[in-house]
């Protein structure tokens, strides 16, 4: 068996009954399609899938070798996790999509970001904010990096960096936007600023009190309700 290897059967019978009795079993429904390929229905392990997918530091982007039982078209594809449903509680897995890749032609991917140095504003008290993890990308399937390295130790305060000053490996193009802001230094909110803010804060409560306390009328006397009972 293949380093990656995948057990998978082809599934004839389809619909939320046979998912809840393959779950039963310890199976899970899916589907497998490429660029050329129509979609066919499989089941296969989660434990197995988890294993691979978890076992090394490709992630979602691990190639996987099909190995089908009984055999068939798809017997000995190679294939990527285009599509995971997960329980939202326990998060096990409970369907996935394959799809089947060629080799020698390029594909487009996610790829996740790593943080590498440390940026010079942060030794002026600067903040790093991150707003983008990861970057969509083409290549070859097999030139697909784990991560890709963003160098953040030029940045100062004030200084953000874009997907278009990241260096990419060879033989990988850009396909996110280049545009879009992956992260930046900011300065720390100052003292003064927070203090203003919390004393606009206390006499907004001061006059809010006041005037609620102007809104109240002072209860009557017990024997001043006598008299009007009378």
């Amino acid at each position: 068996m293949a380093e990656n290897a995948l057990s998978i059967s082809i599934r004839e019978n389809k619909g939320k009954g046979v998912a809840r009795k393959l779950r039963a079993v310890g199976r899970i429904p899916g589907v497998c399609y490429g660029k050329k390929d129509a979609p066919i229905s499989i089941d296969l392990d989660p434990k197995q899938l988890r294993r691979l997918l978890e076992g090394g530091d490709a992630g979602m982007n691990t190639l996987l070798d099909l190995e089908v039982v009984g055999g068939g078209a798809l017997d000995g594809r190679t294939v990527l996790v285009r599509e995971l449903q997960k329980d939202p509680v326990r998060g096990h897995y409970l369907h996935a999509d394959l799809y089947t890749v060629d080799m020698e032609q390029a594909i487009e991917v996610s790829v996740p970001l790593h943080i590498s140095g440390k940026a010079a504003g942060i030794e002026q008290g600067g903040i790093l904010d991150q707003a983008l993890r990861e970057i969509e990308i083409e290549c070859r399937p097999d030139a697909i990096p784990n991560e890709i390295l963003v160098d953040v130790s030029a940045l100062e305060v004030g200084q953000s960096l874009h997907v278009r000053d990241i260096e990419l490996p060879a033989g990988v193009k850009l396909r996110s936007d280049p545009e879009l802001s992956v992260l930046s230094v900011v300065a720390p909110q100052k003292e003064e600023e927070v203090a203003v803010e919390e004393v606009e804060g206390e006499e907004a409560e001061v006059v809010e009190g006041e005037a609620a306390d102007e809104g109240k009328e002072s209860a009557p006397e017990a024997g001043d309700e006598d008299k009007a009972s009378d």
